[in-house]
């Protein structure tokens, strides 16, 4: 069924729970699956970038394993944000080492949004490294990433699950959805912390559902919503959760074949 069929791969943001996109790529791999190209978001551009790169699922999990969310030399007071998000080039530069779109193996997109128009840009050729870490830097925790003096920062802000890049060029589309929502209880909502995250939530879930019903295969385990987006405890945890679900997802469709 999809010997003859150009496969794109979609993989949304979602912090930590984005490790279940590394899962679906091993179930892929298992069932001799391979996307001809991937767009991805925040955690699912740095992801796709891994995959585009051919790396391996235990290179890919060894990376944000090691790689520190909070490393107390990161912070910053210079700049907006937290951490100064550019501290992590370093280590990004060990794992592409060419910095470059066109080094990849194959074509990549990722979204980042433009703070100081309010757009999202789309990035897929030139300098790899800035790109990925303006996609990924989650405001107010990450700093903002200067490229030719445009601010970009998280472009789940704009387009948490961008189909759109891929799906013109390709027949076939997998997408892997990891910012979930579930029923809470009215005790989960008793802070204004709480609330903001309860509506970012709903509002990216509701922008993204239709074009994640519209791809030809797609997971998004409910059962991630229990692992914290910045909660690096979760990580294989996470894994599992998507390989279990992708294991699946591609054993029904290629049981109808």
């Amino acid at each position: 069924m999809l010997e003859d069929k150009s496969i794109g791969l979609v993989l949304s943001g979602g912090g930590i729970r984005g490790m279940a996109h590394i899962g679906l790529i091993k179930a892929m791999r298992e069932h001799g699956i391979d996307a001809d190209m991937v767009a991805g978001t925040s955690i699912g551009a740095l992801v796709g970038a891994l995959y585009a790169n051919e790396n391996s699922v235990e290179e890919m999990l060894t990376f944000f394993k090691e790689t520190p969310l909070f490393q107390y030399s990161f912070f910053t007071i210079n700049k907006s944000g937290f951490i100064d998000t550019e501290k992590y080039a370093k280590i990004f530069t060990s794992f592409f080492p060419k910095n470059s779109f066109e080094s990849l193996k194959r074509p990549l997109f990722i979204v980042a949004t433009d703070l100081l128009t309010g757009k999202e840009t789309v990035f897929y050729q030139g300098q790899l490294i800035k790109p990925l870490l303006a996609s990924a830097a989650l405001p107010p925790v990450f700093s903002p990433v200067d490229i030719d003096d445009i601010l970009y920062a998280d472009g789940g802000i704009m387009n948490n699950f961008p189909k759109e890049y891929v799906e013109n060029k390709t027949n076939f589309i997998i997408g892997s959805n990891v910012s979930v929502t579930v029923p809470l209880q009215k005790k989960d909502l008793r802070n204004s912390f709480q609330l903001t995250g309860r509506v970012t939530s709903l509002m990216i879930h509701a922008s993204n559902d239709e074009k994640l019903r519209e791809c030809d295969l797609f997971i998004e385990p409910k059962e991630l919503d229990q692992i914290g987006v910045l909660d690096k405890k979760g990580i294989e945890n996470a894994f599992n959760i998507g390989y279990e679900h992708g294991s699946r997802a591609l054993e029904q469709l290629l049981s109808k074949t």
